[in-house]
């Protein structure tokens, strides 16, 4: 698996617009953000990072820029997954399973969902 950065908070946030919108000019992003709204200057600004960093391509239109993902979320969200295990997991995923099933209040219906996935995919397994 390739390293890839871990995005900020913000860097997300913007993220999440590109994924869900596929491409757009920083007027198109800004309106997907909740109130309140950051300058535009900001969400350029972030942008031009978002693209050092390799998230994002452009293609220029005059002095605009149209903004596109290079990573697609499932690479992003996997990687960042595979982090959060490895650090803080020692990279077992059976005991990052027992601490969110520990924290987490499951109905008796979410985990027999739980347990039709991972029997689903038991064959998978090489």
């Amino acid at each position: 698996m390739m390293e890839i950065k871990e995005l900020t908070k913000v860097e997300l946030q913007l993220m999440n617009v590109l994924w869900d919108k596929q491409q757009g000019f920083v007027n198109d992003i800004l309106a997907e953000l909740p109130e309140p709204k950051p300058a535009y200057n900001t969400v350029s600004t972030f942008m031009r990072i978002l693209v050092t960093k390799g998230f994002v391509g452009y293609k220029s239109f005059g002095k605009s820029h149209q903004y596109y993902p290079l990573i697609s979320r499932e690479v992003y969200m996997e990687n960042f997954m595979t982090g959060v295990k490895n650090t803080f997991f020692s990279g077992s995923l059976r005991s990052m399973i027992s601490f969110f099933a520990q924290k987490e209040k499951l109905s008796n219906k979410e985990i027999e969902s739980i347990i039709k996935i991972l029997n689903e995919n038991k064959n998978d397994i090489p």
